[in-house]
């Protein structure tokens, strides 16, 4: 009942500071919005419960009718990370993502800088097709294992939280803020990036993280001392060779579908239609690895969360309160369009340290879509460093789950986090702000 209070507590002052400069209608949306993303960061309430709890309070409080908040939780966006988390849960159900895990960590040398480029690569590319969530709980315990020097145990354990999170960028299911800005760009008829755009897009982020953020965690540790670890990677057997297949033809199918203009158009086939078929083809007799009961482990609650998103991003752009409030901060549309992109970084991922990166991304879409509707092609890429800056914080547990997981080991303090991500997050505005200035433009 406390974290409850406080949610309540906190959302009557948003409410109230916020009549200073807004209407009530938009005061009692950014109200509902703290009380919302307070909710999720204290977990006083599931997950899920949170997240259906804008279909209750949009229309109670006059901000939406149910007719226009119900349809943010069945979007087709959705039905492709759907698919995508049937695909997962046939991948972990065989134990096929512990021969890959060995693999990778298998190329790597047996020395703490080694390791921590082992751990921190492999989240990452796991982490581009699986959710953040199950990669590091799977690899917290490898982390534990490989060392008791408490010193290189926490500098593993936010290799693995860092890397799941520099990974989760990398497709558009890898994380959820990358489907909402998909899914935002669809509503609203703006040409998204397709799977293979996105990932060629977003891939020069990765790979600097990927070679910077591991350098800083091993930078202090170079000299100690680790166990030696078993690489034996493990014998395939039918049923793993066969998934590794149908990965392969979805693989090479999303290739062949990716336009690459003026060259090559691509097949034109529906990604969300391809991603739910092979999800579904997971059920197949004979052929797929899946049955009906295995889906009560379909995460439920992030979908709920992705139409919570959805309806907050609705809600900000049909009661006219996002082009409110870019017209209030359009004084950084005088701003040269590299600072600009640099200011937006720096303010989103310094925000989702205390909130919730799936909350943030459906507030700031719709603002930043006021002035995308000015910037032209400018626009779309700041969207998309608003909802890649979102996924980069690094300094607080509640920030990411993979940082509240790694906590939940107790080996790590607040303070050792906050000392060392502060650094990571920098690294990433400025990393992001750079490739959507010199690349995506």
């Amino acid at each position: 009942m406390k974290g409850l209070g406080i949610g309540i507590l906190i959302g009557v002052l948003f409410f109230g500071f916020s009549l200073i400069l807004f209407s009530i209608q938009h005061a009692l949306l950014i109200g509902l919005v703290a009380f919302l993303v307070t909710l999720w960061t204290n977990g006083a309430l599931p997950l899920g419960v949170v997240s259906l709890l804008p279909i209750l309070l949009f229309p109670a409080f006059g901000i939406l009718d149910i007719k226009a908040v119900a349809p943010n939780y069945s979007k087709t966006i959705i039905f492709l990370f759907i698919g995508g988390f049937m695909m997962a849960i046939a991948l972990e159900k065989i134990g096929l993502h512990k021969y890959f895990s060995a693999k990778l960590l298998s190329f790597f040398p047996n020395t703490p800088t080694g390791i921590i480029y082992a751990l921190s690569i492999t989240a990452a590319l796991l982490s581009a097709i699986l959710s953040n969530t199950t990669i590091t709980l799977m690899l917290l315990p490898i982390g534990l294992y490989l060392t008791q020097n408490k010193k290189l145990k926490i500098r593993f354990l936010l290799a693995i939280a860092y890397g799941a999170s520099i990974g989760g960028i990398i497709t558009p299911i890898g994380t959820p803020p990358n489907m909402l800005l998909l899914g935002f760009l669809d509503e609203h008829n703006v040409l998204a990036p397709s799977f293979g755009q996105w990932i060629i897009l977003v891939a020069p982020v990765a790979f600097v993280m990927l070679l910077t953020i591991p350098y800083i965690l091993s930078h202090s540790v170079k000299n100690e001392s680790v166990k030696e670890i078993d690489t034996t990677v493990p014998l395939l057997d039918n049923e793993q060779k066969r998934l590794i297949w149908i990965l392969c033809a979805l693989a090479i199918l999303l290739l062949i579908n990716t336009p690459i203009k003026p060259y090559y158009g691509g097949l034109g086939l529906n990604e969300k239609l391809i991603l739910l078929g092979f999800g579904l083809l997971m059920f197949m007799p004979k052929f797929g690895f899946l049955n009906w009961e295995d889906t009560r482990d379909l995460p439920y609650e992030i979908i709920f969360l992705f139409g919570a998103g959805f309806s907050i991003a609705t809600a900000f752009t049909k009661t006219g309160l996002a082009a409110d409030i870019a017209h209030k901060i359009a004084f950084i549309s005088h701003m040269p369009l590299f600072w600009m992109f640099l200011l937006v970084a720096l303010f989103v991922s310094f925000s989702t340290e205390v909130t919730s990166n799936t909350a943030l991304t459906s507030i700031a879409l719709p603002i930043f879509y006021e002035f995308a509707k000015e910037m032209g092609h400018d626009g779309v890429v700041l969207m998309m460093i608003s909802t890649i800056a979102a996924s980069y914080a690094f300094m607080l547990p509640i920030a990411t789950p993979p940082n509240a997981i790694v906590m939940s080991s107790r080996v790590i303090k607040v303070g050792q986090m906050a000392k060392t991500g502060v650094i990571a997050n920098f690294i990433g505005v400025f990393v992001v702000a750079i490739v959507g200035y010199f690349v995506w433009r």
